[in-house]
């Protein structure tokens, strides 16, 4: 089998906080984040794709225009009311939306019965500040 490594480089604006952070982070902010994403496996034997760019870029982008909060953020609650929440296991840092990404694309490759998983991506919060996860 063939083994093919491919690359996608995804945008999405999203606001979050940092609930256990003391700095200017614990206040509700907003990012222009910039996912870089880096998939490894064996081609469908009929497309011959790993998985389809665009299908990536429709995982990544469920964060587009959201909010996104600790599941234990006492803010959940009151912007519920006049907004959905997109909530995490811990504080939605870069680290955490990289383990994030990759988990919810490797499930992605199993779904689609493709032997491939994320071997390393980038989650970048700002020009010169990205969590990079690698397997």
């Amino acid at each position: 089998m063939m083994t093919v490594r491919i690359y996608k480089e995804v945008e999405f604006d999203a606001s979050h906080r940092l609930l256990h952070y003391a700095g200017k982070c614990h206040n509700l902010h907003g990012h222009r984040w910039k996912v870089e994403v880096w998939i490894e496996g064996g081609p469908d034997p009929v497309s011959c794709i790993v998985l389809d760019y665009a299908r990536i870029k429709q995982i990544v982008q469920r964060f587009d225009h959201q909010i996104v909060l600790n599941r234990d953020d006492p803010m959940v609650a009151a912007i519920e009311a006049f907004h959905p929440v997109i909530t995490t296991e811990g504080d939605p840092t870069s680290e955490l939306l990289a383990k994030i990404i990759a988990d919810d694309l490797d499930a992605e490759c199993r779904s689609a019965g493709v032997a491939a998983r994320v071997t390393s991506i980038r989650v970048w919060e700002s020009p010169n500040a990205c969590a990079e996860l690698v397997r």
